[in-house]
């Protein structure tokens, strides 16, 4: 079946003005997104405090095991949402994982026995990895399409935002760690009532579903001719760009520790590499809509591996490193992001959910792969310079990926744009 695009009746919408209906939208995804980014911190931030309360007779090697089971949970989230976001809605899968995450957060700090913490942290991560992929959807259908590409990384600026307020939370509440799960999930529970009364539904999602059936795509689809080069090339380098930031955001300062740097030092790196990653999704987002997405993602991709070769060489001017961590993190997390925008311009509104579901599940998966095979390089005492060695290689993996990418969509859609003033443009 060959891809044929969907009115962008959104873009159309949002050419008359900004009215209530996108504000909501646009606030309301942002603020999930920033939840997710508030509980990516949050384990990390108590972990030390539970192993030295000893907390349900917590070892090391179970927070490991909690840490990776919440990250497995967010994977089969993010894969399992976007088939029912294109069949029931996009305004009621996300209210639904928002109250299941939020719900699981709360009991957390109840938990008896360590299995119970790590099984709520596993199921609250299948709620919190359906949030991104149904919020990013909304938000590049309330936008107009040539903005699709700001859509996605103003969007993702929450994830980072939510990441600063659990950092600075846990400054405050020290060994009082439990605070930080009651915040998270009272707060989740406010924001889906407000998104029961505020937030609409997806127009271009109402208007695929008032398509012929013959028009409808269905999850099967993207691994047909039509789409099967684009999906395995998305898949790749979602996978491949996730690898990079939970990878460099778990191991970065062990890295500079082991290449010589002292501890303040290292630390202050970790918080440079995420502020370029906020000024890399504002960068980003604007180049690729002035500039096409997928050339815009071959570039960033392209001085990220210069960036991370760089990474393995030791510096002695503070200047110097301080400027390619932050180069680094602008180009890095924004590569990831492009991806998704990728994704929300390539697909038709009946599709885009799954597509984007199956993006970010599969990218998670590498979420989970970079951390590992990164901790094996730490261990074996060859994490400096082979652990940057081996993030410029996944970079250049993830270029190659997208070089396969379709440059436009198919030549039905092609066709359809030309004919239809309102239709999605070619990537």
């Amino acid at each position: 079946m060959t891809p044929t695009t969907s009115p962008d009746t959104t873009g159309a919408a949002s050419r008359t003005g900004t009215s209530p209906r996108k504000v909501w939208t646009v606030v309301l995804c942002w603020i999930t997104v920033m939840l997710e980014g508030y509980d990516l911190v949050v384990l990390g931030a108590i972990i030390p405090t539970l192993l030295k309360t000893q907390h349900l007779g917590m070892t090391a090697a179970d927070a490991t095991t909690v840490a990776t089971l919440s990250l497995v949970g967010v994977a089969i989230g993010a894969l399992l949402v976007g088939p029912l976001a294109d069949r029931f809605g996009r305004r009621l899968l996300l209210i639904a994982s928002v109250v299941e995450f939020s719900v699981l957060t709360l009991l957390l700090p109840l938990a008896t026995s360590f299995e119970m913490f790590a099984a709520l942290r596993l199921l609250a991560g299948i709620g919190l990895g359906a949030c991104m992929p149904v919020s990013l959807t909304m938000m590049a259908e309330v936008m107009p399409a040539t903005r699709r590409a700001r859509a996605s990384t103003l969007t993702m600026t929450g994830y980072h935002t939510g990441a600063v307020i659990t950092s600075l939370l846990a400054l405050q509440v020290t060994d009082n760690w439990q605070v930080l799960f009651y915040v998270l999930g009272v707060a989740g529970l406010v924001v889906a009532v407000i998104q029961w009364f505020r937030l609409p539904e997806s127009e271009a999602f109402v208007h695929a579903k008032e398509a012929p059936a013959s028009q409808r795509v269905a999850f099967g689809e993207l691994l047909k001719p039509a789409y099967l080069r684009a999906c395995i090339g998305i898949w790749v380098a979602s996978f491949m760009g996730l690898l990079l930031v939970y990878g460099l955001n778990t191991w970065l300062p062990k890295l500079m520790n082991d290449a010589g740097y002292p501890i303040p030092t290292v630390v202050t790196q970790l918080l440079i590499l995420n502020v370029g990653g906020v000024a890399g999704l504002v960068l980003g987002g604007f180049v690729a809509d002035r500039r096409g997405i997928k050339p815009t993602t071959l570039g960033w991709f392209a001085i990220s591996v210069a960036m991370l070769a760089c990474l393995s060489i030791r510096m002695d001017s503070d200047l110097l490193l301080n400027t390619v961590v932050f180069l680094t993190g602008v180009f890095v997390f924004s590569a990831q992001v492009l991806i998704y925008a990728y994704v929300t311009n390539f697909y038709p509104a009946s599709v885009r959910g799954t597509a984007l579901g199956s993006a970010s599940g599969i990218g998670r998966i590498g979420s989970i792969v970079g951390p590992s095979i990164t901790g094996a390089l730490v261990a074996s005492g060859i994490g400096h310079p082979w652990g940057f060695y081996f993030f410029a290689a996944v970079a250049v993996a993830g270029f190659l990926a997208v070089l396969t990418l379709p440059g436009r969509a198919a030549a039905a859609q092609a066709e359809a744009t030309a004919a239809a003033p309102t239709a999605e443009p070619a990537v």
